[in-house]
């Protein structure tokens, strides 16, 4: 009986291969597999049930949540025992379509419309989307026409359908005119999962997404993991490996990354609390990121869902998306701002109307000129999915925004623009076709305008990985960031030992009198990052308690080639009974002779004597156990001694320093082991008066 069931199937599988024939979930067509039919009957029930649940909200421009993956779940296990089902294969189709995952629906739907292009009301429709993702326009724009014509109750969905035309005819002319940039995989960031979200330092040496990569939490229901925030640093132009964000930001829920400030100290997430998704906002304190807190009720809402909010340049306002329950548009971009940045009192939300479609609204990022915004949207003239679009901004009205062009945008989902501060870089999402898994992050390099040619095979000074050489036909150019911006950069350290050194630092324009910013550098690492209009004189003011204030002037110069510059500032501690150890001044074994590689770390303590001249200080000396005490009292004596000496030979007056051999009095460490006793082996000064 088993011999004649497999070769029955294999005669039936033959058959289907050649005539691509639609095999229904009977029992006349699995007489021998009854229980099998039974569980994938069962499954396709179940799905049935997500399936619906997602298709009306996405008919009524809303999130399905987790019905697609569910509902798929179960048709996979009827596709597993049938995989020549049109209509299945056409549920799976749709299920993909509508996820992260949308170009493996591709195949499906191909499957689906040869077995029977029948097999449901709207398989034309979504037999379109896969040609349109496909790269098959014209075909597509047929399907979408057939569509219209034969399901005349689908009337209520030709928004849907006009909307997939419009976005065929123009990624057909979008492609043939390609933009200026080059749009690259940044493959040490992405895994087979869904990453996204990406929020760039204006620098660009940092990176802040999202990931719902495996994370140690339990599984949801549909064999997916919650969402949570990771970081990357950029070394040598290599992006190290991404860390899960240190602190209280990540959670058991999904925490999705929107925008981080310009400063890189505060960062705006939204997660949902309770029924509702809300904006939130974290800020680093060390090196670590708080809790988030919920923002006020201006903004996030009782009564609606947030998500995808910005920064505005000048830190008063904050940008976001809400659904509202009266409207049919999805979700809309809004804005709040502060009455006052010390109460943070936010004013009622108001509504972008020259922004907003009648379709989602997605993530959006304004730039540091204030000037320009970008925005994803499903509406407007997009090429399908997301596209990001450009708004300008003049005499207080944004602009209707502008499709930024191919290939940036795709058929596909792209959204979740990033920039750098000098307009050369930025970072998307998008779930595009090459890509590592759903939602993959990109690297967008910008040409700038075109030059005229030399030859034929002119080499462009920028390379992509991907086309290291382009021709020179191509028209069409973008002008990301029209103002010239510097990004200051840097790090506040102790002097001598070179350690991080929290710090309050004044910005003033020289020219003006004016404050800029006032801000306080990070207090594991002493970093800051500011950017800053070009072509002016700033005044920086430092100050860091028991440390010796300092001050400076400098130029950022207007279009400079890099547009960054990076200072590290070193400060001088004043602090009395403040003690440092000398830890790059070497002796001989057994003796007292100063090496030459003591000088540079001698000439340290030189300029901080000489350029604050009532310091006085303590030489002390100071060994491990080894040995006798005595020889080691009188060894720690003349090493402090040798220190003086050279001190003194260099200007500095006898009477501000004194020298102390301690021995092995004042261990710091074990002397039971090689390491503790070599930290017992040092030479420190110590401030006695100023």
């Amino acid at each position: 009986m088993m011999t004649k069931y497999i070769l029955t199937t294999a005669i039936l599988s033959l058959f289907c291969l050649a005539n691509a024939q639609n095999i229904e979930f009977k029992s006349a067509n699995f007489k021998d597999d009854k229980e099998g039919l039974k569980k994938a009957n069962e499954a396709i029930k179940k799905g049935d049930e997500f399936f619906e649940l997602a298709n009306e909200a996405i008919f009524l421009v809303k999130s399905p949540g987790l019905n697609y993956e569910l509902a798929l779940k179960e048709f996979n296990v009827a596709q597993n025992f049938n995989p020549e089902n049109a209509l299945n294969n056409f549920k799976i189709g749709v299920c993909y379509m509508n996820s992260p995952y949308s170009n493996k629906g591709i195949s499906y739907l191909y499957k689906a419309q040869k077995l029977d292009s029948e097999c449901d009301p709207f398989m034309d429709y979504y037999y379109g989307r896969a040609l349109q993702l496909d790269g098959k326009f014209g075909d597509a724009i047929k399907a979408y026409s057939a569509f219209e014509e034969n399901y005349r109750k689908a009337d209520n969905f030709s928004k849907f359908v006009s909307k997939r035309k419009r976005e065929c005819k123009a990624a057909r002319g979008a492609v043939q005119n390609p933009i200026r940039a080059w749009v690259d995989n940044v493959s040490e960031l992405n895994s087979p999962y869904n990453d996204y979200a990406p929020s760039i330092s204006t620098d660009g040496g940092e990176v802040i997404f999202t990931s719902d990569r495996p994370n140690g939490h339990d599984a949801n229901a549909a064999g997916s993991y919650d969402k949570d925030i990771y970081s990357s640093t950029n070394v040598n132009s290599k992006w190290n490996s991404p860390k899960q964000l240190k602190g209280g930001v990540n959670t058991t829920s999904d925490d999705v990354s929107n925008n981080i400030s310009y400063d890189g100290t505060k960062l705006l997430l939204h997660r949902m609390e309770g029924d509702n998704t809300d904006i939130f906002e974290s800020t680093l304190v060390g090196a670590n990121w708080t809790a988030p807190s919920k923002l006020p009720f201006q903004i996030s809402s009782t009564r609606a869902n947030e998500a995808y909010a910005a920064y505005s340049d000048d830190g008063w306002s904050i940008y976001f998306n809400r659904d509202n329950a009266t409207r049919s548009n999805g979700f809309e971009v809004m804005f709040s701002s502060m009455q006052s940045k010390i109460q943070k009192n936010y004013m009622a939300a108001q509504m972008i109307s020259s922004i907003n479609s009648k379709f989602n609204e997605g993530p959006i990022y304004v730039a540091i000129d204030g000037e320009t915004m970008y925005i994803a949207s499903e509406g407007g003239d997009s090429y399908g999915g997301y596209d990001i679009f450009i708004s300008e901004k003049s005499q207080g009205t944004w602009s209707k925004p502008v499709n930024m062009g191919y290939p940036i945008n795709t058929p596909y989902d792209d959204f979740f623009f990033s920039g750098t501060a000098n307009g050369k870089y930025a970072y998307i999402a998008s779930n595009r076709a090459e890509g590592a898994g759903g939602y993959d992050i990109y690297k967008v390099t910008f040409w700038g305008p075109e030059k005229a040619p030399v030859t034929a095979t002119e080499d462009y000074l920028l390379a992509s990985i991907v086309n290291p050489m382009k021709d020179n036909s191509i028209e069409s150019t973008v002008d990301v960031n029209k103002k010239s911006f510097t990004v200051f950069k840097g790090k506040t350290i102790d002097a001598m030992t070179k350690k991080p050194v929290q710090a309050n630092i004044e910005i003033t324009d020289n020219t003006t009198g004016k404050l800029i910013e006032t801000f306080v550098t990070n207090s594991a690492t002493g970093k800051f990052i500011i950017t800053l209009a070009s072509g002016k004189n700033y005044g920086i003011a430092v100050k860091a308690e028991g440390y010796l204030f300092h001050s400076e002037n400098f130029d950022l110069p207007k279009g400079s080639a890099d547009n960054l510059v990076n200072k590290v500032i070193e400060l001088k501690n004043i602090a009395v009974g403040s003690k440092i150890a000398l830890r790059n001044i070497f002796f001989d074994t057994g003796k007292s002779k100063l090496r030459t590689e003591s000088n540079a770390e001698l000439d340290r303590l030189v300029k901080l004597m000489k350029d604050v001249p009532s310091l006085k200080i303590e030489i002390s000396g100071h060994t491990d156990n080894t040995g006798s005490a005595s020889l080691n009292n009188s060894l720690s004596q003349d090493r402090a001694q040798a220190v003086v000496d050279y001190l003194k030979s260099k200007s500095i007056a006898a009477s501000r320093m004194t020298a102390k051999g301690y021995g092995s009095n004042k261990p710091i460490a074990s002397n039971s082991t090689s390491d503790g006793r070599q930290q017992n082996r040092r030479t420190e000064f110590e401030i006695k008066a100023n």
